[in-house]
């Protein structure tokens, strides 16, 4: 019997910032690699989303890298894209509600939370971001509201912090 893989979900920012080459995001994902065989690197839906609607957007840099990670994320970086169900969906705005209403992210940051709950429901071990919002919601009360949903928390990581405690 196959153990169950490991889900490593990433955000939007962290799939642009794939888009600049030998940027510390190739570096965390070298390292959750190398030290996790079999780890799949998860796409959420909201992210997906959020990447189209950069895409779109006035020429930038920006623009052009969400443009690349959405061209790249599948075949040359080997993530994977994940959708859920329409009652899926459903639980997952559920959980992002009450993150932002129990103040566990700001209220406008809405997507943040539909990828926080996203990330749960898929079962996620990690969550990697460099978006100081979700880096700050508190592990503890997390967990709780998780539980009480009966999905998994997450481990909120930035690519800095990864790379410079699990380095070689």
């Amino acid at each position: 019997m196959q153990p169950k893989p490991l889900f490593a979900a990433v955000d939007t920012n962290f799939l642009i910032d794939m888009a600049v080459p030998r940027d510390l995001v190739h570096d965390a994902m070298q390292v959750v690699r190398s030290r996790v065989k079999g780890c799949v690197f998860a796409v959420l839906p909201t992210v997906i989303q959020e990447l189209r609607s950069i895409s779109r957007d006035v020429d930038s840099p920006r623009q052009r890298q969400a443009l690349v990670a959405l061209e790249s994320a599948v075949p040359r970086w080997g993530f994977q894209p994940v959708n859920f169900v329409p009652v899926g969906h459903g639980i997952v705005e559920v959980i992002a509600d009450k993150i932002r209403d129990r103040g566990y992210l700001p209220q406008e940051e809405r997507n943040d939370a539909l990828i926080l709950a996203e990330a749960a429901l898929l079962g996620c071990s990690l969550l990697l971001t460099s978006d100081a919002h979700l880096l700050d919601v508190p592990p503890g009360s997390l967990r709780l509201l998780m539980d009480s949903h009966s999905v998994s928390t997450p481990l909120i990581v930035s690519p800095r912090k990864l790379v410079r405690d699990f380095s070689e």
